[in-house]
């Protein structure tokens, strides 16, 4: 008898995450533990941490340069992001997000050992991250809205941890 929990598949089976298009992001924080910084007045307040990841996201491009970031955001505990992968693009999504966590999670244990950040249990992010194929004009619209409002609207968001 097999008692191992299956862990729920949150990619679809078919799709190629390497095709060029649109993907609105979502990672969290492990155990939504808010390490990037707070909501103040429904205003965004990046700490250190935060301004790290923001500076390394906008780095990503370097490392890949066939996709271009569009709107993100830095929530105190996530982060969402709009990434376009042009057609001539070798990478495949997961790898941009790989490449995101891994940076991130080094350049945070160095922020903990120097500057006294919130440490992490065993990892900064969660194993996964949520993705969304953005197949129109009108869905990028209100996924970027969203975004853009993102810290207005945070104590009523699903992430929201008091």
């Amino acid at each position: 008898m097999n008692n191992f929990y299956k862990r729920k598949q949150l990619r679809l089976g078919q799709y190629n995450y390497a095709d060029s298009g649109l993907y609105f992001i979502t990672i969290c924080g492990q155990n939504r533990i808010k390490y990037f910084g707070e909501i103040v007045n429904k205003e965004l307040k990046l700490n250190q941490a935060g301004n790290m990841i923001e500076y390394l996201w906008l780095d990503i491009p370097k490392r890949f340069d066939s996709i271009e970031l569009r709107e993100y955001i830095i929530m105190p505990n996530h982060f969402h992001a709009i990434v376009e992968i042009s057609p001539r693009s070798t990478v495949s999504l997961g790898e941009v997000v790989g490449a995101f966590k891994s940076l991130t999670t080094n350049e945070y244990i160095k922020g903990v050992k120097k500057s006294n950040w919130l440490a992490f249990d065993k990892r900064l992010w969660q194993r996964n991250y949520y993705e969304h194929v953005i197949r129109d004009e009108v869905s990028h619209y209100f996924i970027a809205e969203y975004i853009q409002n993102n810290p207005l609207k945070w104590e009523e968001d699903k992430l929201y941890i008091s």
